[in-house]
């Protein structure tokens, strides 16, 4: 029949039906659907390569038959020109839908459910470093579609935080940081995006294959005695706490963030050891570690002195968690300033504060220490601790942990004061 608004409003549905098709004779394609609770809509119906397809145009209620007419006829034509259009409104619907996911996950909401989805995890210091460091670096991309974040923009980021660490100080020492910072920002990403690619939220990593973060030259530089000695001595006369930091790390072989975040809770309280806890290691395993004399002579000079007030402060330090060896302002931040200093007291040069770490390794190798005793005075859970092996290992090395120590201890006594140790204080047996 030739459709006409009137005849629309009076269509009826047979009883028992859900619902009834009137085609426009004078539209071709064109239908009415009436259903059975009164609905009326506009709609197109074609056939295309043997496959039946409707287009809902719109209520009759909300779209003339004049407009209807129209639609239909551009349908028609589209068709006609070997078009699909039922297909092209799923596809745009698809692309539609696929910018508004992309423009909902954000830089910060993917990094806020990496965190809350992955992180979660993780050991607390790496998640909170990963996420502080990506935050940092990304600052100007927060808001912005993680899915927009391309190579260019993350080698200007990383170009940026290696331009801004290489101000602060001058030489080898400050561009190798600054590369170091830029390297490690780096790795989070990759493990950011990787984790979005798997799950599916975005389709590319523009963290891999990164040309301006190559991996940083492997260090081996290990004091010699002369250095060693010059070091220790000038770090006697450094201010507080840097010099003392650095005596810990010659003395226990520890990790710069480990020794500078030390905290009274964490030392028993005849001063015999250091229980590092595993949310502050590298590798998420709690560590102690046995201090030597020099390093209790070292921390009762931190002690309140004497009577029952001094008792009682100290219980307060404990109780309270406070740092053995805080900044101005808590955790010590002058690490650059100061090494400067102490280069030029010492006159040593091209060394870092963690090369005193493998130089404590191989001090501690020279004075004939079995290799596993070294890796667990590092707290190494890789090498000869790590595999089957360190599965079904569980000696924890406690005893002889302490005699390695306080034969390094007495060695860098000695070199620093230029005497020679007897025996029986440096090559203690330890097989």
């Amino acid at each position: 029949m030739k459709l006409t608004e009137r005849k629309i409003e009076r269509l009826t549905v047979q009883p028992g039906r859900k619902d009834r098709l009137a085609f426009d004779d004078a539209q071709r394609g064109l239908a009415v659907r009436i259903t059975a609770s009164g609905g009326r809509t506009y709609l197109a119906q074609y056939t295309l390569h043997g496959a039946k397809h409707r287009v809902p145009l719109g209520s009759c209620a909300a779209l003339s038959l004049a407009k209807a007419r129209e639609a239909a006829a551009a349908i028609m034509g589209d068709v006609a020109k070997g078009k699909n259009p039922v297909l092209e409104r799923k596809e745009a619907t698809a692309i539609a839908r696929a910018k508004h996911l992309r423009d909902q996950l954000t830089l910060e909401t993917l990094i806020q459910d990496w965190e809350r989805l992955h992180l979660s995890q993780r050991r607390p210091r790496y998640a909170a470093e990963a996420v502080r460091a990506l935050r940092y670096a990304l600052s100007k991309h927060l808001q912005r579609p993680a899915e927009d974040l391309d190579r260019a923009t993350v080698v200007r980021a990383l170009d940026a935080l290696r331009r801004a660490r290489t101000a602060k100080g001058d030489g080898e020492e400050a561009e190798q940081a600054g590369l170091g910072i830029a390297r490690g920002t780096a790795a989070y990403g990759r493990a950011l995006f990787g984790w979005a690619v798997k799950r599916g939220s975005i389709a590319h990593n523009p963290f891999m294959n990164l040309p301006n973060v190559s991996p940083i030259e492997k260090r081996d530089r290990v004091l010699t005695d002369d250095e060693l000695a010059a070091i220790w001595r000038s770090a006697t006369e450094a201010s507080f706490p840097y010099g003392a930091i650095v005596r810990l790390l010659l003395l226990t072989g520890q990790r710069r963030e480990e020794v500078a975040a030390m905290n009274w809770a964490e030392v028993s309280e005849d001063l015999t050891t250091w229980t590092i806890p595993a949310s502050r290691t590298k590798n998420g395993v709690a560590h102690v570690v046995p201090l030597s004399a020099p390093v209790r002579e070292l921390l009762r000079k931190l002690q309140p002195e004497g009577g029952e007030d001094a008792t009682r402060a100290m219980v307060e330090r404990r109780t309270q968690g406070r740092l053995v060896l805080p900044g101005e302002r808590g955790p010590y931040g002058g690490w650059s300033k100061s090494k400067a200093r102490l280069d030029t007291a010492s006159k040593v040069a091209g060394w870092r504060l963690h090369d005193l770490r493998r130089t404590v390794a191989t001090g501690l190798q020279r004075l004939g220490v079995r290799l596993e005793v070294t890796e667990a005075v590092l707290n190494h859970v890789s090498g000869s601790r790590g595999g089957i092996i360190g599965v079904y290992q569980r000696h924890n090395w406690a005893s002889e942990k302490r005699m390695a120590l306080d034969a390094w201890a007495a060695q860098v006594l000695a070199i620093s004061n230029q005497f020679e140790p007897s025996v029986n204080v440096i090559r203690p047996s330890f097989r």
